[in-house]
């Protein structure tokens, strides 16, 4: 199984397709043409072109963007190892460019729904790192209230519908975002995100069915990082040709460490589905630490594997690459972004520590809809007690 590509192939990404690229601000929008580092892979449907339209401002949001999301899963992970957060803590390290260049060719007018490893979606959906750390550690700012944690984070203003805990089950949920996208006549899609741990479950292909029958406006984006949980790919699928799962539904893979890359196939992929219904995009992604935190990674793959993706594939280190290549900005202002985002990071954390843990009357909130199967007693009125009709 090749996770790695070769160098030859990473250089080819420095290339631009356009001249004059040299000496730009980091602010411009000038148009600077680069081909993916691979080219996409098709099933049943004719690929988007390899030339991605991108700029200086976008290339700078996209490292800013992925430097803090890194930041953010280093500091989680000790924060797990120091007891302040409690319970699975699924991080994302590694995957961030298939969250930024998803981000980058929609709105937030269009859903997304994923699994558990959901920080780093949060986060590109317009999250705040306090509300971030702050439902991590179980408190009151939490973006769920402190209730939900690592796994149920959710900001439903952005078109984030969460965060789900349940291995797949997120899947049938999108396709019913799509289902009230179609039958409210919107012109916006659902992105609903799986691993390839999920790609074997039976809801899964009927939720696809209905929506192909339907001709629904989803786009379901399995994040293939080749384990699930311990299990690599081959292990668990007689074939993890994961796109062309859909059979008749077309579907493209995509190389999920090239956020440009991911960026076109998301751009083409809205552009398919309002007009033809579903499409399956693979994206062919890493994680670098174990599928949770009491996973340590190690003892189902080598550490040269992990090193190896690190050195050739890893998808901050492209985007560096494409910066210095273009004069966009210095070695050392891209080392300067990402000290700042480390203090960003401590002082969103230490703003959280002080957040309170949620009042134990949050038990019996949002359970029923709202005004409904509660009561409240009690001269001082501070007797919470549920109620059925």
């Amino acid at each position: 199984m090749a996770l790695s590509t070769n160098r030859t192939a990473i250089n080819h990404l420095l290339k631009p397709l356009t001249a004059a690229t040299r000496h730009l601000s980091s602010s411009s929008t000038a148009t600077i043409t680069i081909e993916t580092s691979l080219p996409f892979t098709p099933h049943k449907i004719d690929p988007p072109s390899r030339a991605v339209e991108t700029n200086p401002k976008e290339l700078m949001k996209f490292f800013n963007d992925m430097a803090l999301m890194r930041r953010m899963e280093i500091a989680a992970d000790s924060l797990y190892k120091a007891k302040l957060i409690r319970g699975f803590c699924h991080l994302y390290d590694g995957q961030e460019a298939v969250a930024i260049g998803m981000e980058a060719a929609i709105t937030k007018k269009d859903c997304i729904i994923t699994a558990y490893r959901d920080h780093c979606i949060f986060l590109a959906r317009g999250g705040g790192l306090h509300e971030s750390f702050a439902e991590l550690m179980g408190r009151k700012d939490g973006c769920s209230k402190g209730k939900g944690g690592s796994m149920h984070f959710y900001k439903k203003e952005s078109g984030f519908y969460g965060g789900h805990g349940i291995v797949g089950a997120q899947v049938p949920l999108g396709i019913g975002l799509s289902f009230a996208q179609k039958y409210s006549k919107e012109e916006h899609v659902t992105f609903a995100m799986y691993g390839d741990g999920a790609a074997n479950q039976g809801q899964l292909f009927e939720a696809l069915n209905m929506a192909a029958l339907w001709d629904l406006p989803a786009i379901l984006v399995c994040e293939n990082n080749h384990y699930g949980m311990g299990t690599a790919e081959w292990r668990a699928a007689k074939s993890s040709a994961y796109y062309k799962r859909g059979d008749y539904v077309p579907g493209l893979k995509v190389d999920g460490m090239d956020a440009l890359a991911v960026k076109q196939a998301c751009k083409f992929g809205k552009e398919h589905v309002l007009k033809n219904g579903p499409i399956i995009l693979e994206m062919d992604t890493y994680r670098y630490h174990g599928h949770s935190m009491s996973d340590p990674g190690s003892t189902y793959r080598t550490r040269d594997e992990i090193s190896g993706i690190r050195q050739e594939r890893d998808p901050i280190e492209r985007i560096r690459k494409l910066i210095l290549a273009h004069d966009i900005a210095t070695e050392k202002e891209l080392k300067d972004i990402e000290k700042e985002k480390r203090k960003v990071v401590d002082e969103a954390i230490a703003k959280a520590k002080e957040s309170p843990m949620p009042d134990p009357s949050e038990l019996f909130t949002n359970v029923y809809v709202k005004g409904f199967g509660v009561a409240v007693f009690g001269a001082d009125r501070k007797e919470v007690r549920a109620t059925l009709p």
